[in-house]
């Protein structure tokens, strides 16, 4: 056999990174502190799955330091970033940065979370369920409480992941 023949499964799995690198996503960060310190997380496969009650799922790789404490927690805040929130999202993607250290704009709700204060859009959710995949986990959760930046906010203002780069909406 030819070492440079692909495999079906080479070829589903380089079609479908090329796919989704090719597909827009929204950005959120989540955070969550089970007891031993708040972690931080970039997410784009954030999805909504039902209205009533309100729940969301995401997915986390198993590559990701902050994965196995978003996995131990009850609660966490998801927020829902804009365009403003850039240079927020590229701090917490970074590997090593220090997400929650001295300059950083974060509080803790009275329950408990850590919550990035410079973001208008945010949910406090509890974990309903985790699904464990290869590589990754689904994690469900139900929403509790939180607040929505003003609807006034223009769609040019969203931030949206595509190509390994960020970017904000032309208004088309």
């Amino acid at each position: 056999m030819n070492q440079n023949a692909m495999t079906s499964s080479d070829l589903i799995s380089t079609v479908f990174r090329e796919a989704f690198r090719n597909h827009p996503a929204g950005v959120a960060i989540v955070t969550a502190d089970p007891g031993d310190g708040p972690v931080a997380m970039t997410v784009s496969s954030l999805i909504s799955v039902s209205a009533e009650p309100p729940t969301v799922a995401f997915s986390i790789s198993s590559a990701s330091s902050a994965g196995p404490v978003l996995l131990r927690a009850k609660t966490l805040v998801i927020h829902l970033l804009r365009f403003r929130n850039l240079e927020l999202a590229r701090m917490v993607s970074a590997r090593g940065s220090d997400r929650f250290g001295p300059g950083v704009a974060w509080e803790r709700l009275p329950t408990g979370e850590p919550r990035y204060t410079e973001v208008a859009t945010w949910f406090r959710a509890e974990t309903v369920g985790v699904l464990p995949l290869d590589g990754a986990s689904l994690l469900a959760a139900r929403l509790i409480e939180g607040e929505v930046s003003p609807s006034d906010v223009p769609e040019t203002e969203s931030l949206v992941y595509l190509d390994r780069r960020w970017h904000r909406l032309d208004g088309v």
